[in-house]
């Protein structure tokens, strides 16, 4: 199916974007790489353009956006009708809610109002747990997730959707410590703590490649049409290994230290950046319906992210570190 014909047709896009979390980046970016396509683009950002959160990135970097020839506004997705206007979208993508209380306004607007089609940002995270990874489309999903009622009203809705579900992302302009909380330690030569074993696999993936993802989707919809894509990167990493590749962007080395989270009484999703144990997905239907390529390329990704974290001066800055 990677041989499905591309629609040539420039499209009115839509991105309601979140305004916080490590979700923020892929509107931005997703944004940035419909506009050097050649579509319009109009993104939605939750809350108000003066807030202080709007002062991080990246949003403090919507100018790029905007010189593209992109449209920036603000406002209460459950008013998405007036707060764009009364313009109308071929292509609108919630990058914002976790729930159908949240996102139900923004579907049935994008229905009502003539959208053609509907995308949705989901979550990896609502797979269950198996013993047989990595996590691919059709596995299991946990019942009472918000994502799934999501995906779930929008397949009863809409006749042309699909649903992403990303996991962890890199990339300039994320605002989410991932990296950094290694970075943090690894400057200052302190321990950096891990928990369990640190065989644990993950996935990160540069946004870059999920953005790639869904600029595909919107411009093959026939094929992209009432499929869920893990939107992530096809090779999976080590807890130990993105310690390693930290230490190696940063040149300086590392050192690890495992423990046990309940023998020394520590909440490891309070202290750790990721989860404490197997959690990875492959991109499998993104690669065989959309023709999809990973670039994600980690030793490199990281070292772009150090040269911004001392650009900064984030290592030079005072911390308190557990």
């Amino acid at each position: 199916m990677t041989g499905t014909i591309v629609d040539k047709e420039k499209k009115k896009v839509l991105i309601v974007n979140t305004n916080s979390g490590g979700h923020a980046v892929i509107g931005f970016y997703f944004a940035k790489e419909l506009l050097g396509a050649g579509h319009e683009v109009t993104i939605l950002t939750v809350g108000e353009e003066s807030s202080d959160k709007m002062k991080k990135p990246p949003f403090n970097r919507f100018s790029e956006i905007v010189s593209a020839g992109g449209r920036t506004v603000w406002g209460d997705p459950a008013e998405v009708g007036k707060v764009v206007g009364g313009v109308a979208f071929d292509v609108v993508l919630d990058n914002n809610g976790k729930d159908l209380d949240a996102v139900r306004p923004v579907i049935d607007w994008a229905k009502s109002s003539g959208a053609k089609q509907f995308l949705f940002i989901s979550s990896a995270g609502i797979y269950k747990p198996t013993d047989e990874l990595p996590h691919v489309e059709g596995d299991v999903v946990k019942a009472d997730a918000g994502h799934v009622g999501v995906e779930k009203y929008i397949a009863e809705v809409f006749g042309v959707w699909a649903v992403f579900r990303p996991q962890y992302m890199i990339g300039s302009g994320n605002n989410k410590d991932c990296e950094e909380w290694f970075f943090d330690r690894i400057v200052r030569d302190r321990p950096v703590p891990i928990p369990g074993s640190g065989m644990q696999l993950t996935n990160i993936s540069h946004v870059r490649d999920l953005s790639s993802m869904l600029t595909l989707a919107v411009e093959k919809p026939d094929a992209a049409c009432c499929n869920i894509f893990n939107c992530v990167s096809d090779r999976a990493v080590t807890l130990d290994g993105m310690a390693k590749l930290c230490a190696q962007a940063a040149g300086r080395p590392v050192n690890i230290v495992h423990y046990d989270p309940k023998a020394v009484g520590i909440d490891a999703k309070k202290a750790f950046p990721f989860r404490n144990m197997h959690f990875y997905a492959e991109p499998r239907a993104a690669k065989d319906i959309l023709g999809w390529r990973c670039a994600t390329n980690l030793p490199e990704d990281l070292k772009e992210r150090f040269d911004e974290y001392v650009k900064i001066g984030r290592d030079k800055k005072q911390c308190s570190l557990r």
